[in-house]
């Protein structure tokens, strides 16, 4: 009897401490990860995303927040061949708060710009110093007969809040736990 009411509660536990692992598969805007690989959408065209904090995290690559503050170095690799002869803009902005679009000037805001150019070799690297942690906003542009442009925020050197419905998750299930538990125990102890 006390295994049998025992399991829905452990079921319950089990799924719980598995909410912290359901954040991998939101993407941050134009920004994903798939097989492993760190992915920018740019319109029809995608992009190798490698970041870096040598100095605080040696060769640890990150996806899309950033761990803490300090100088950062990126790398965006093209993966098709068809971006090459085009031009790429880099911006990152800090982020208002505004909806996309409504930044108003972003000259105002930009904390980083790189111009649009061509890389022929496929390839632009850059660093920046993030001497405060916070949000920002990472734009990168690619212009072919039209204008294509990923927008993806990410954080800098703030801590990953627990989820609110984690606790929530984890308070039902031991709730969940502890009362088929002691019901199990009283209800074996009025039968005997």
């Amino acid at each position: 009897m006390f295994l049998r009411t025992l399991k829905p509660a452990l079921l319950g536990l089990i799924l719980a401490a598995g909410l912290p692992h359901t954040s991998a598969v939101h993407a941050h805007g134009g920004l994903s990860l798939a097989d492993d690989i760190c992915k920018l959408t740019i319109g029809p065209y995608t992009m190798h995303f490698t970041g870096y904090q040598p100095e605080a995290t040696q060769e640890k690559e990150f996806c899309e927040d950033i761990p803490g503050t300090g100088r950062t170095v990126v790398a965006l690799d093209y993966i098709e061949e068809a971006l090459r002869p085009l031009p790429t803009e880099v911006r990152i902005i800090r982020d208002t708060g505004a909806a996309e679009g409504g930044e108003g000037n972003l000259d105002d805001i930009t904390i980083l710009h790189i111009p649009a150019k061509v890389y022929p070799n496929g390839s632009i690297n850059f660093e920046y110093d993030f001497a405060q942690p916070g949000k920002f906003v990472g734009l990168v542009t690619v212009r072919d007969q039209a204008e294509h442009i990923s927008r993806f925020p990410f954080s800098v050197g703030e801590p990953k809040g627990t989820s609110p419905f984690l606790i929530g998750g984890i308070v039902a299930a031991v709730g969940a736990a502890a009362f088929f538990f002691l019901r199990g125990r009283s209800g074996g102890g009025a039968a005997a």
